[in-house]
């Protein structure tokens, strides 16, 4: 990649960038699109194989490359990827990610070339996510991840709760705090979702747009959802879940609903990516997630964007939504979760309003991608030896 004499060049290392990789996928090419747009930085993404890329309202990127795999799809070796690391010029990578080849060709890159590397974890260091294939992740650990976790010149949270999770496992490495960012809701008419014809105009609806995964709290909210049931048809609500599953997950939320009797309230609309996406934001009338554990969730961010208000867990590291009454709180149980839909049924429609602009002004003054941009520029400068340590760097 040509570069000037003064730019910075660096290398977002990740293992998917396309609808698979979920939020984090977004992330990856949010931040970088900005950095390119807004920072003055020379950015290449490096991602493994992935023929969902460019589907799905994913546009192909020439800055994008993707790299073969051999051997089991979970891990991803791909052994093209270190050469093309070593031959990038990279001044600093920054791995997005855990648990995969990539932190193996990251940490090898740094070994060979001297030079410094990021890690975003985005939530894989939570308690739930470390539990879950346990057995798996810490043969990782003792194999590559935890010398590569150890060895980063800095570690990024997406929030201090995210922070506190790393000291909690004994990581001492300067951290810097920058949230995910959004794009701004689309000022164009959004049109009707594919799922609309499903649910009289008059009914409001309740949003879960996202991976459908047990991490999600999906399981929860259903049952939460049959508790409520009377509350929910008097009021005129309808839950509507998009998304695509992973793993057999969507299968077992769909056959609880049956069993729970749910199927006249509860709509399974699918995936939805770029204007569909826009579409199903378009139409709700407020948003949920009740997950179990979160870096920082791009969904919810997305929702106050469009002005909708959110059922949302402590795990989705998003406490400002609390404090600016954009959010209800609920904990990751279903009698929490009735609860909080209870207070959500009961709001009027002036109160919705008013929650989801309190949304739309977080959205818009706290969580852009320009803003996330230019902060991670001064941490990449700093570690490159190039700038001074940046404001609110946790040591």
């Amino acid at each position: 990649m040509p570069r000037s004499d003064c730019s910075m060049q660096v290398v977002q290392l990740t293992a998917s960038v396309s609808h698979r990789g979920s939020g984090l996928a977004q992330a990856v090419l949010g931040l970088s699109s900005a950095l390119r747009e807004h920072g003055g930085v020379e950015v290449l993404v490096f991602a493994l194989q992935d023929e969902a890329y460019g589907d799905g309202g994913n546009r192909s990127q020439s800055w994008v490359r993707l790299f073969e795999t051999r051997g089991p799809s979970r891990f991803g070796y791909a052994p093209g990827l270190l050469k093309a690391l070593l031959d990038s010029g990279a001044d600093v990578v920054h791995l997005q990610g855990l648990w995969q080849f990539p932190s193996v060709a990251c940490r090898r890159w740094a070994r060979k070339t001297g030079k410094p590397y990021l890690v975003s974890p985005h939530g894989m260091l939570d308690p739930w996510a470390l539990r879950n294939a346990a057995w798996k992740k810490s043969v990782a650990a003792w194999l590559y991840e935890n010398r590569n976790l150890r060895d980063a010149a800095c570690l990024h949270a997406l929030s201090k709760g995210e922070a506190a999770s790393f000291r909690r496992l004994g990581l001492k490495n300067p951290i810097a705090v920058i949230p995910n960012g959004v794009e701004p809701a689309a000022e164009r008419e959004a049109g009707l979702p594919s799922w609309a014809g499903q649910i009289p105009a008059e009914e409001k609806v309740l949003l879960y747009l996202g991976r459908l995964h047990p991490k999600k709290g999906l399981r929860n909210l259903l049952t939460a959802w049959a508790q409520v049931g009377s509350e929910a048809a008097q009021s005129g609500w309808r839950l509507v879940i998009c998304g695509w599953g992973q793993d057999g997950h969507e299968r077992e939320i769909q056959s609880l609903a049956r069993e729970l009797k749910l199927t006249e309230t509860v709509h399974f609309a699918g995936p939805q990516f770029g204007r569909a996406k826009e579409a199903s934001y378009a139409r709700a009338s407020a948003f949920v997630l009740p997950s179990l554990s979160e870096g920082m969730p791009v969904s919810v961010i997305e929702a106050w964007s469009w002005g909708l208000p959110a059922l949302i867990t402590p795990a989705c590291n998003l406490p400002e939504g609390y404090e600016s009454g954009a959010a209800l709180r609920v904990e990751a149980e279903p009698e929490s979760i009735a609860e909080g839909l209870k207070r959500l049924f009961a709001m009027g429609e002036e109160d919705r309003r008013r929650a989801g602009e309190a949304g739309r002004r977080l959205a818009g003054e706290r969580f852009s991608w320009k803003a996330a941009a230019v902060q991670m520029k001064r941490v990449y400068e700093w570690v490159a030896g190039r700038g001074p340590e940046p404001p609110g760097i946790l040591v």
